[in-house]
């Protein structure tokens, strides 16, 4: 895991988000890219040049941000693009290769009923990308337990379990599995991927009717450090495919939560 990418909004938690990054970054050796998408609507008529205006006024923006940080001798690079978040991400992807995204939670949204703001949501629905969602306010601390909570140990993709693999090795951290046997569960859920296995500390089966339910209800028995789970059309984020946002009441956490997604 080398290239970090920290999305950056314009909201009072930004700065402790960047800096969450740059903690993370700074235990495992990666680099961080600090990017804001930008667009312009300009009018018939127009002389001056409003594309280089905002792009001057998006630089300044991210380079105030970064000064505003402890940067532990992280190497942390700047990106500004035009156009829309979800299209920058893939762009910068292809470029560079980005192994992860750390996005503050409620990102641009000032609603408080919100855990996962648009801006995070479509990136959880959309990228095909490892998010790593954090909460507003939390700060960094190196991760000594995972809880992983899935409905099916049937993973398909090769690549989904490479950055929990990566944290485990680098952290040597607990990872407690919690499959949630749903209504309507086949048998072959219950067998668990191999990979998946070898990660594995402790395994818990429960029966609830969502895998959201399992995790209140094994929350505080395990008491992570960090909550995991894949995305999946029919998963854990089931109402992200019904829109881009995701309400407390359907889902909070005050953990870091790492959403998994093979390419």
């Amino acid at each position: 895991m080398q290239h970090i990418l920290v999305p950056i909004g314009f909201t009072e938690d930004a700065e402790n988000t960047l800096q969450y990054a740059i903690d993370f970054a700074s235990d495992i050796n990666a680099k961080v890219f600090v990017f804001r998408a930008y667009s312009v609507q300009s009018k018939a008529g127009t002389i001056i040049n409003i594309d280089s205006i905002i792009e001057r006024e998006t630089n300044l923006y991210l380079r105030t941000m970064v000064k505003g940080v402890d940067t532990k001798n992280v190497d942390v690079k700047l990106i500004s693009a035009k156009g829309s978040t979800l299209d920058s991400v893939a762009a910068i992807d292809d470029e560079l290769g980005i192994d992860l995204i750390i996005v503050g939670a409620k990102s641009n949204s000032i609603k408080e009923e919100l855990f996962l703001g648009r801006t995070a949501g479509n990136l959880v629905k959309h990228a095909e990308l490892t998010v790593l969602a954090v909460p507003n306010g939390y700060k960094y601390a190196p991760i000594k337990s995972v809880l992983m909570a899935f409905k099916s140990g049937v993973v398909k993709s090769k690549t989904a379990l490479k950055p929990l693999q990566f944290m485990a090795n680098k952290f040597g951290f607990d990872v407690n599995l919690l499959l949630v046997k749903t209504p309507n569960y086949k048998q072959e859920d219950l067998n668990i991927n191999i990979d998946l296995e070898a990660l594995q500390t402790t395994l818990t089966t429960t029966e609830n009717g969502t895998t959201f339910q399992g995790v209140l209800e094994h929350l505080n028995t395990f008491n992570p450090d960090m909550l995991c789970v894949f995305r999946r059309k029919r998963g854990f984020f089931q109402k992200l495919w019904e829109k881009n946002t995701i309400l407390k009441e359907e889902f909070y956490t005050t953990k870091p939560l790492l959403i998994l997604r093979g390419k």
